[in-house]
């Protein structure tokens, strides 16, 4: 995959299925783990990036257990669990407020489709904010407890979550990729919509209609001026578009 050219080489992968995902609950901050579907997707994007020939260097995750344990899975797949890896609150899936743990199905039902998707896939829509001292509240959680408090947020919209991951990917991954390093990123469908925003100099309406499927892993390539030179899913294509339909359907009401 190294090339002496300048061109860089970026994989991005969203969590596999987490338990949440299954019940098809908001959320957000909440540390849930993988179900046995989210392994089981996580294992064949590492085999994938296998087979394809894939290599790297240096990985970036998020403070969030679905994100760290799909990373794992792939690096094992991959032989490559020595790699060094960042984690950070930075690359956290948008926090979702009060919205966290409400079914996405019934919230729709209850306040219409057209509102959770302003909710879910607006730019700049927070949803409705914690109470500071909830149990959800990041400023009480331990995983939180190295965070500035001033930073750690009662709710996002999608711009919130730029705001937090881009300059953490200028800052500190950006560098590695332009010193030739080849950098895996695993984390969460709003922080790496963030991220592909930025990537593809998408408007806030083009990104509403981006829907990242879970485990399935997207890889970039840039040359010297950060212009996308390819970019493609790896993975049978068939199933990939099934995972992209069933994540832009999660937040319409039960038939």
């Amino acid at each position: 995959m190294a090339e002496n050219d300048g061109r860089m080489h970026l994989v991005i992968v969203r969590h596999g299925e987490s338990e949440w995902n299954l019940k098809n609950l908001f959320t957000g901050w909440t540390d849930v783990d993988l179900t046995d579907t989210g392994r089981k997707e996580a294992t064949a994007g590492g085999k994938a990036l296998r087979e394809a020939g894939f290599d790297f260097d240096v990985c970036y995750t998020s403070l969030l257990k679905r994100a760290i344990h799909t990373l794992n899975i792939v690096l094992d797949e991959l032989d490559r669990a020595w790699l060094p890896v960042h984690k950070t609150w930075r690359l956290n899936e948008r926090h979702y407020g009060a919205l966290q743990g409400l079914n996405k199905a019934d919230a729709a039902a209850e306040h219409g489709e057209d509102q959770v998707l302003i909710w879910r896939r607006s730019f700049d829509v927070r949803p409705p904010a914690l109470t500071p001292g909830d149990e959800r509240d990041p400023h009480v959680q331990a995983m939180f407890r190295d965070v500035p408090q001033e930073d750690l947020p009662y709710c996002e919209c999608l711009d919130d979550t730029i705001k937090r991951a881009w300059p953490y990917f200028e800052q500190e991954i950006k560098p590695q990729l332009e010193a030739g390093k080849r950098v895996l990123i695993a984390a969460h469908g709003n922080s790496l919509r963030a991220l592909y925003m930025q990537f593809e100099h998408l408007t806030p309406d083009e990104i509403l209609k981006v829907n990242i499927p879970t485990g399935v892993p997207l890889s970039y390539t840039f040359d010297k001026g950060w212009n996308v030179v390819d970019k493609h899913y790896i993975g049978d294509p068939e199933t990939i578009a099934k995972k992209i339909e069933a994540v832009a359907n999660q937040g319409k009401a039960k038939k």
